[in-house]
């Protein structure tokens, strides 16, 4: 194993020479950038990690057989939880698994641990599912195959495709409903989504970028966990962490040189969390022929915390416009919906 150090891009080690393509591991060390004044890793810091471990084992597998070279784009990145804090100072275990192949995606599995160098403590802090589609060197609006992966088990490979039919189906219908956009207001009051909604300019640069000129998808998270976070700490004014995001679909690439708007809004809050729609839109200001579009969107749940560590009530948001309220109702439904999955999770089986 390595041990990154800061400055170095994150590399992916092989465990064994026939395991090289479906399993890779690394290692970081948390830095003081890495995090925010409380000390905890930024949520977007640790997304960006998951993302880059996916890119590397989905474009080398990609690549592991004779034909048309090509780089793995993130697609999609169904909902992950943060299930422990990281600090300043800890490493970071990465491990990235191949679960599924369909003709033109893969889907990764990605573990990420805490380790306390000083007591050699280890915990799980997140687990995520990402989809990726390989992109030709040659045009990268052109989709090629991906090599399939031989299964221990029959049942693996149905599992795998019942995930594939359905994150397939909830991206389609994410696109459909995203058209609006996020407008400033003058004089919001307290506890309103005008009053803490915010939005981050960024100008699409090559360090943004892959080798090949698209935005890294792992930046574009980071991105929008930023803007979420301010979001949320403008709403309760007290140290915030993000505790797991919904599923993050990328709807189109975001080329270099692009101008992208990361925009957030507060779209629900329950007794001691808040959920807020984060929206990307690129603007390709040097390329007339094409209009603005909305390249990915996605719904993160933050947690206030005390000095202490321990969460706070959430101030209540006031929806005012039939636009705010439809969409809180929306944001309780899918609360409702995951506690419900969490309970049953945890009821002990007969």
């Amino acid at each position: 194993m390595l041990v990154l150090r800061r400055g170095a891009s994150l590399k992916v080690l092989r465990k064994g020479a026939d395991e090289a393509c479906l399993r890779e591991k690394a290692k970081l060390i948390m830095r003081p950038d890495d995090a925010n004044v409380a000390g905890n890793v930024h949520g977007g810091t640790i997304l960006k990690m998951i993302e880059e471990a996916g890119a590397i084992i989905s474009t080398r597998h990609c690549n592991s057989q004779n034909g048309e070279r090509c780089v793995a784009a993130l697609a999609r990145v169904e909902r992950t939880d943060f299930l422990s804090p990281m600090c300043i100072g800890e490493v970071a275990h990465v491990s990235a698994e191949i679960t599924y192949t369909s003709k033109h995606s893969v889907e990764v599995q990605v573990n990420v641990m805490s380790e306390n160098i000083l007591t050699g403590t280890k915990k799980l802090t997140n687990k995520a599912t990402l989809w990726y589609v390989p992109l030709s060197l040659k045009n990268v609006d052109k989709v090629l195959e991906v090599p399939p992966v031989v299964y221990s088990r029959q049942e693996q490979e149905e599992e795998g495709r019942k995930r594939y039919e359905a994150q397939k189906l909830e991206r389609m219908e994410t696109k459909w409903r995203n058209g609006d956009i996020v407008q400033p207001v003058l004089n919001p009051e307290p506890n309103t989504v005008s009053y803490s909604q915010s939005s981050l300019i960024h100008l699409v640069g090559p360090s943004d970028c892959t080798l090949h000129g698209f935005v890294h998808g792992g930046v574009t998270m980071k991105l929008m966990d930023e803007v979420a976070g301010i979001v949320a700490a403008r709403h309760c004014k007290t140290n915030i962490v993000t505790a797991s995001v919904d599923a993050i679909n990328f709807h189109d690439k975001i080329r270099k040189g692009c101008v992208i708007t990361i925009s957030g809004r507060m779209t629900f809050t329950s007794n001691k969390s808040m959920e807020i729609e984060v929206l990307v839109d690129a603007d390709p200001v040097v390329d007339n022929s094409q209009k603005r579009y909305r390249a990915a969107s996605a719904f993160f749940t933050y947690v206030s915390l005390s000095q202490e560590g321990k969460s706070l009530p959430v101030p209540q948001l006031v929806p005012e416009t039939e636009d705010e309220k439809k969409r809180f109702e929306e944001g309780k439904g899918r609360y409702v919906q995951m506690k419900a999955k969490r309970q049953g999770r945890a009821e002990p089986q007969p």
